[in-house]
């Protein structure tokens, strides 16, 4: 029996409500996870994200609390982005690296004090990133694995904030801001739910963070006003091609640990003027002499869909890298993708290229994401 078996597969809270609805479960990051519902499919749940709203259970992703004395100083010396300039109720996106500059994992750090910093990495790098921290703190900070303490709902589209008041939540946020907030379950009992504005959609949305007992309670409720609004549940298909529209980059593809945020043109998270962090001298080291490879959005000009691991080919017919996100865009109607290419081939933004799919050699145009206009902020 292999590790992505049903049998090894952990669930979310809210696996019955999946399972009700008649999704397409599948494996991701060793969690058993909805791809697409019933009665709509990966189009439909995307375009509900675009145009009202839809609901996300992104309950595998990890979270840990870095707690102690010092506990904001420390992460700021380890996570590429500089928590210096936030302040508490601010949540920042940024990168644990490794010496190599590679990317162990890309994650969102909110503050809560200078003594307390809570993470949430991806599913599957958790158990490093709690690793990489601990063997490293400080006497009295102390690194906690909590990913069974918490669910999360990514509420996500022009109407979210509808949907999250309609809970009673807080949404007069800034963009990566985040409050505690109280929803009432069915009982009446007052429940503490953690609100940050951000998302993996390119739309207006939450992250909300209730309690693990009581992500199903809240789910429900969401789903209902959802529903009055044309929104609906949302699997990790419509997350994948709603991120890939956006040029967001995922982990394990676009970013990894051979894959540099230098490379990934990811630097706009790396406080380089910091002093320390993990894998900074390769990184600067890297900034300095230039990147042998660029990661590139790509833009699909004959009928066809890229997806990861295919050969990019230049004009005069050489290699020059691979694809490492593809998909069809509803948005557009058309292919588009990501692709690390090589520096070398001096290719630019609005050049003609192709990549090789199965045999047939698709016309592509090298685009900067995102490749629809993102909302947000």
């Amino acid at each position: 029996m292999t590790a992505d078996s049903p049998a090894d597969l952990l669930h979310s809270p809210l696996h019955d409500a999946h399972l009700a609805l008649g999704a397409t479960m599948g494996a991701f990051g060793g969690w058993d996870m909805p791809i697409s519902y019933a009665g709509g499919g990966v189009v439909a749940e995307h375009t509900a994200v675009r145009t009202t709203v839809g609901l996300f259970d992104v309950s595998h992703l990890g979270k840990a609390s870095v707690t102690g004395p010092g506990a904001r100083d420390f992460v700021n010396r380890t996570l590429t982005a500089d928590l210096g300039k936030i302040g508490p109720g601010q949540a920042q996106y940024t990168l644990c690296c490794n010496e190599s500059g590679g990317v162990i994992d890309d994650l969102i750090a909110y503050l809560v004090s200078d003594d307390e910093v809570f993470l949430v990495p991806n599913a599957a790098n958790t158990a490093d990133v709690v690793t990489a921290l601990a063997a490293v703190a400080p006497d009295g900070v102390v690194v906690t694995d909590r990913h069974r303490e918490f669910g999360v709902i990514a509420v996500q589209g022009p109407q979210s904030a509808d949907v999250v008041a309609a809970v009673g939540l807080p949404t007069q946020l800034d963009y990566m801001a985040w409050a505690d907030g109280t929803w009432t379950d069915g009982a009446g009992v007052p429940v503490t739910v953690r609100v940050c504005r951000t998302g993996y959609s390119g739309e207006h949305g939450y992250e909300l963070l209730p309690p693990w007992d009581a992500a199903r309670g809240l789910w429900d409720d969401l789903a209902v006003k959802a529903a009055e609004r044309g929104g609906r549940p949302a699997g990790l298909g419509a997350r994948d091609t709603l991120r890939t529209e956006m040029g967001y980059p995922l982990h394990g593809q676009d970013l990894g640990p051979e894959i540099s945020p230098v490379q990934a043109r990811s630097t706009w998270a790396v406080g380089w003027s910091k002093p320390a962090f993990f894998g900074r001298d390769a990184l600067l080291a890297e900034r300095e002499n230039g990147p042998r490879r660029t990661l590139r959005g790509l833009e699909a000009l004959d009928r066809g869909v890229l997806r990861p691991h295919l050969r990019v080919v230049g004009a005069d017919g050489t290699d020059i890298g691979e694809t490492t996100s593809g998909t069809f865009s509803p948005t557009l109607g058309k292919g588009i993708g990501l692709a690390l290419i090589d520096t070398a081939a001096g290719v630019q933004d609005g050049d003609e290229i192709s990549v090789d799919v199965r045999g047939r050699s698709l016309r592509v145009r090298v685009v900067r994401p995102p490749f629809v206009p993102s909302h947000v902020r």
